[in-house]
């Protein structure tokens, strides 16, 4: 939590912000979803994800920082493949709602620093974004998106990303190191 403050601090984390919030708000009652709200965020906050790795490929120029871009690229291109899969399976159409909006309106904030930032500056920004936002994803994967699915695939699939996404956390942390130096 002391990090997340100190990056929040450093350069405006919104989307970390406000997964964080939601999160803070879903402890004390988390809202109801159904499964098509559930996928919503899902395909939300992965496709946020790939938007970040695509702003990061163009703008880095740190080996580190563009390889973390291209493993966000492909692992979270991937989950969006399985999602879609299986809500076509089973017939669900992702519907939007308060979480995924709030989603995307951080996203949209974050990408406005991102793509004004260069150099180091960006690859800073960048990477601490990451952490805080695998972080807050995998808090609110856990605490709000597989309590709240009531479908036994769609809730073994997002089980299945919690992994993948704590690897991408220490992924980034390691890379946060090397550009923090």
């Amino acid at each position: 939590m002391r990090i997340l403050r100190n990056q929040l601090k450093q350069g405006g984390l919104m989307i970390a912000l406000a997964l964080l919030s939601l999160n803070m708000t879903f402890a004390q009652g988390n809202p109801k979803l159904s499964d098509a709200e559930v996928a919503m965020v899902a395909v939300v906050a992965n496709q946020i994800d790939v938007s970040y790795a695509e702003i990061a490929q163009k703008k880095s120029r740190n080996a580190d920082v563009k390889k973390f871009a291209e493993t966000m690229l492909n692992d979270h291109n991937s989950v969006l493949g399985l999602a879609g899969e299986l809500a076509k399976k089973l017939g669900v159409t992702p519907k939007e709602n308060a979480v995924s909006k709030s989603l995307l309106e951080g996203a949209d904030k974050t990408k406005k620093e991102l793509n004004s930032m260069r150099g180091k500056k960006f690859d800073k920004f960048y990477i601490d974004n990451e952490v805080a936002y695998h972080e807050a994803v995998i808090n609110a994967v856990e605490g709000l998106l597989i309590p709240e699915t009531e479908n036994q695939e769609l809730k073994d699939l997002l089980i299945s990303a919690v992994p993948i996404f704590k690897t991408h956390l220490a992924h980034a942390k390691s890379v946060q190191e090397k550009v923090s130096k």
